[in-house]
């Protein structure tokens, strides 16, 4: 993609957030999926990242917002009645956003699934 080589990113932060969501995405997503309204999002933006075939700048853009999700101290605390999750939501909005282009269908489908599924065959995925 011409222009790609101008969003710099860090190999090591791309390798830190990527361990990060590696192990705490699941649980944590199994835990307030029922209080987030951008599951399949939240869940098509992991499928990409995790991706090979997904570009090294995009993974670090959605593997930086997936790692946000997972933090348990945020801007608001996801404990906050009703705007507990909005800073997560604009964090992901923002990322997918930026990187729409590299979704492809098989990552929402793969969302939609593990959805339908109540996420059981997340740790595998």
């Amino acid at each position: 993609m011409p222009g790609t080589d101008l969003i710099p990113y860090d190999p090591a932060r791309l390798a830190e957030d990527e361990a990060k969501v590696r192990g705490g995405f699941w649980r944590k997503l199994k835990r307030v999926v029922a209080q987030i309204p951008f599951a399949e999002d939240l869940l098509a933006a992991y499928y990409c990242a995790m991706d090979r075939a997904t570009p090294a700048y995009v993974r670090a853009v959605l593997f930086g917002a997936l790692a946000y999700f997972i933090l348990p101290a945020d801007v608001v605390p996801d404990i906050v009645a009703v705007v507990g999750f909005t800073d997560d939501a604009a964090v992901l909005a923002a990322a997918i956003a930026a990187v729409r282009a590299h979704f492809r269908p098989e990552h929402r489908e793969r969302a939609r699934a593990a959805l339908a599924e109540g996420l059981r065959d997340g740790a595998s995925a």
